[in-house]
């Protein structure tokens, strides 16, 4: 059988960029904000930090989150006609 080639960031160049007020270190409180079940967030990825991210066709996303898995956060959201449900660290996450 053939395998697969590339990964979970493959055709992510742009997608997966920061802009230039964003670049550099990665912000203490982006990682400590909290959040409340029922809180609308938005998935915006922090490349700088993989652990804890999401699929990269969820970017941009809105969702509502569901409840809490350590450190991480349960947001369910609307992808064409289903409900999913992804466990998103709270650096990859923006209060909407």
């Amino acid at each position: 059988m053939v395998q697969r080639i590339g990964g979970m960031r493959r055709n992510t160049r742009f997608k997966m960029r920061k802009g230039p007020s964003r670049q550099g270190k990665v912000k203490i409180r982006d990682f400590l904000q909290s959040f409340k079940e029922g809180d609308r967030v938005v998935l915006k990825a922090e490349p700088a930090y993989q652990k804890g991210m999401y699929h990269p066709r969820f970017h941009g996303k809105r969702a509502v989150v569901v409840g809490k898995k350590g450190d991480c956060y349960e947001c369910q959201f609307k992808d064409i006609d289903k409900q999913k449900i992804v466990i998103v660290h709270p650096v990859h996450l923006q209060k909407a």
